[in-house]
């Protein structure tokens, strides 16, 4: 019910000379708020209960210890139950007929037949015990009695008082009836307090094995990072894998899969362990379940690896400990050793470290080499490192088309051809360094068929970044493209005729390449390289093309490699590293060596040398050259590139005409015709739009003069 106030108060404005008269007003009080139905309140006190920190610690207690106490209730049934029957007998024979161990099989069930025929003794035996127990119970409680009164006779005599001799047998008598005193007092309360004691040795039990689940316990066991590698953890994972032909195999096996599993081996920063899979599991459903596999493991997907041995039916997994492979490796041994050379023919570059923590060094001698990834993943400081090795051998020459631009300044000076430069031109000046590369490759050829015993030095030629090279779109005088993967590709066949031929004559084409496509990296040329490394691809389609069928159906996975974090690690497939007996690819973590300690290597292998001549790609004069159009060059396909990286490309297209270019000449270039860089994400950077506008507008005024 609502009640009304009433309020006394006189007028704002009361008439002049008059005395304010009181005014009487009724105000109601404002409606109360509404009161939310019974179920809404409910609802939000449960839920508020359910979202307090206490309230789920709680909880997960009750939860926890209850599961102790019926979890171990069933272990004790269950050791009683094998206690008593043949149960363990049959589920080791069925793990050993699971194996395909029929020896151990057949001493597991003579062992059963044993176990029966004692039983079956024991339960003969009980249809003669009770009368047997009768005559022992007579006789003895007879020997007993006659004992007793014996020892009276003896105190009789002794004390001269004849009523001694039942003494003894009535002290016997009251012990017993003391002790059925003591009995029924204690059993009323015994058999109260039993069942609890009973619960309480379960739960005992059930704490001792730990049988909850996981979410019911404490914050610090709940965690798992880190937890080590054990045998029940990795049976456990197995069966949890969603394969019903696995779990069925390992509930029936009376070791519940303990037999499967091999050693569990150390290896480096994990640890490795190979599952034989009982039959009827294919070694594929455990490949495609890697992310489950590891998760089960308490582990990131890209902490597990799975390989194909060589024993059949069998899987090799390494497990990493947890967050080790975030952890970067040490400098490269070319870094810290000053005193480092190189042996084409007999040594081998130093790469990286397996998982294993071991050094992977890889032999560069007649190997042909591919390595691929997606963009800014590691590849070129990958193929980089490799030739910094080769060169600390004096007697090896390089000839390099970088077709980027600024990854490989330090090898002028080294590589007696170096291109630099992303342009149609630059594609150009580099198909023509591969087809001299073939005509040095032919005059040896010919050379050796005169002296089949001659020896010629290791010929380098590397082309980083080469699908801009099989993507370039400009043909030459006669009509032939310098890219694509036909039979008149001038670029494609060259490098064709190196990959059939070169090898012999210690001529070799090493290539880096990204996010692969069959346009990009034609079949036939990937497939000519007898070295193929990858770094972080996309999909499994690409991860063939980079490794082939072989590397990936033996469990070779860049594709799961994680971009941006895995930067730097490749998979590798190459006779030239050593690779575990049964696998076909092996796992590296590369050394990353920046450009000052590249500049310091380059300056070493210099040393060596009597000093080289590079040839450079040089264009015109800075007046002869069309700013404007190189500027446009220079952008490529980007809609748009920071103003450092247009000078730094500028610069290599041309040295002379604007090696001495600053940001006010870029400015004053665009300028000129009505455009000028602007800033994007805060820094200043040249529109390719803009510099189409700029052309136009020239053209437009040079059309309006020219008119005039």
């Amino acid at each position: 019910m609502t009640e009304n106030v009433i309020n006394l108060h006189k007028p704002t404005d009361p008439p002049a000379g008059e005395n304010a008269p009181t005014v009487l007003t009724v105000v109601p009080d404002p409606a109360p708020a509404p009161r939310l139905p019974l179920w809404v309140r409910s609802g939000r006190a449960v839920k508020t209960a359910a979202t307090d920190e206490n309230t789920k610690t709680v909880v997960r207690a009750v939860a926890r210890h209850g599961l102790y106490t019926f979890n171990g209730g069933r272990i004790v049934a269950r050791r009683t139950w094998d206690g008593r029957t043949g149960a363990r007998y049959e589920r080791m024979i069925r793990a050993a007929e699971a194996a395909g161990n029929l020896e151990v099989a057949e001493e597991w069930e003579e062992r059963l037949q044993r176990f029966r025929q004692a039983r079956h003794h024991r339960r003969m035996d009980l249809l003669h015990s009770p009368v047997e127990a009768a005559k022992g119970v007579a006789v003895g409680t007879g020997m007993g009695i006659a004992g007793l009164l014996g020892l009276g006779v003896i105190m009789a005599i002794n004390t001269k008082h004849p009523a001694d001799v039942i003494t003894p047998l009535a002290a016997t008598i009251d012990f017993i009836a003391t002790l059925i005193r003591i009995i029924q007092v204690v059993w009323g309360p015994a058999l109260t307090i039993a069942p609890f004691l009973a619960l309480l040795a379960l739960w005992s039990v059930g704490a001792h094995q730990k049988a909850a689940p996981a979410w019911s316990m404490p914050e610090h066991q709940r965690s798992s990072e880190g937890e080590p590698i054990t045998p029940s953890i990795v049976v456990k994972a197995l069966r949890d894998l969603g394969v019903p032909a696995l779990r069925n195999a390992i509930k029936e096996m009376g070791d519940v899969g303990a037999s499967m599993l091999g050693p569990i081996r150390i290896a480096g920063c994990g640890v490795e362990v190979d599952v034989t899979l009982p039959s009827g599991v294919s070694t594929i459903e455990v490949q495609q379940r890697r992310r489950k596999l590891a998760e089960n493991l308490t582990r990131h997907e890209h902490e597990v690896f799975i390989t194909i041995p060589e024993a059949a039916r069998t899987v090799r997994l390494w497990v990493a400990d947890s967050g080790a492979l975030d952890q970067p490796i040490g400098p490269s041994p070319l870094v810290t050793d000053e005193t480092m050379t190189a042996d084409y023919k007999k040594g081998k570059a130093p790469w990286g470290q397996d998982l294993r923590g071991d050094a992977a060094a890889l032999s560069l001698y007649q190997r042909h080499l591919l390595i691929t990834g997606l963009s800014n993943q590691g590849k070129t400081a990958s193929l980089r490192s490799l030739a910094l090795w080769a060169v600390l051998d004096k007697t090896i020459e390089t000839r390099i088309a970088d077709l980027k631009g600024g990854d490989w300044v330090m090898f002028d000076g080294l590589a007696t051809v170096l291109i630099q430069g992303p342009t149609d031109d630059h594609v150009i000046k580099a198909t023509e360094m591969v087809e001299d590369v073939v005509n040095e490759m032919n005059r040896r050829i010919e050379a050796r068929q005169s002296d089949p015993n001659m020896e010629f030095p290791a010929l380098l030629c590397i082309v980083d970044e080469a699908q801009v090279a099989f993507m370039c779109p400009v043909k030459d005088d006669e009509g032939r493209p310098y890219g694509g993967s036909r039979a008149t590709s001038r670029y494609f066949m060259a490098v064709r005729k190196i990959h059939n031929q070169g090898r012999a004559v210690n001529v070799l084409m090493w290539q880096g390449t990204q996010d692969p496509t069959d346009q990009n990296l034609p079949k036939l040329v990937r497939e000519g390289a007898h070295t193929r490394a990858a770094l972080a691809l996309g999909t499994e389609s690409q991860a063939r093309m980079a490794l082939g069928d072989k590397a990936v159906d033996g469990g070779a996975a860049p594709n799961l490699l994680r971009p941006g974090l895995d930067q730097g690690t490749l998979v590798v497939a190459s006779s030239g590293i050593d690779i575990p007996k049964g696998q076909s690819s092996i796992t590296v973590r590369t050394h990353f060596i920046g450009h000052d300690d590249a500049t310091a290597i380059a300056e070493r292998a210099k040393a060596l040398r009597d000093g080289v001549t590079t040839l450079h790609v040089v264009g015109p004069d800075r007046e002869e050259r069309d700013a404007l159009a190189d500027i446009l060059s220079v952008l490529g396909d980007a809609p748009r590139l920071f103003t450092q990286d247009v000078l730094k490309r500028l610069s290599l297209l041309s040295q002379d005409a604007y090696g001495a270019w600053t940001f006010g000449d870029l400015k004053g270039a665009m300028e000129t015709y009505g455009e000028e860089p602007r800033k994007s994400h805060g820094r200043m950077a040249v529109h390719r739009d803009h510099v189409v506008r700029a052309i136009a507008n020239r053209d437009a005024t040079g059309s309006a003069s020219a008119s005039e």
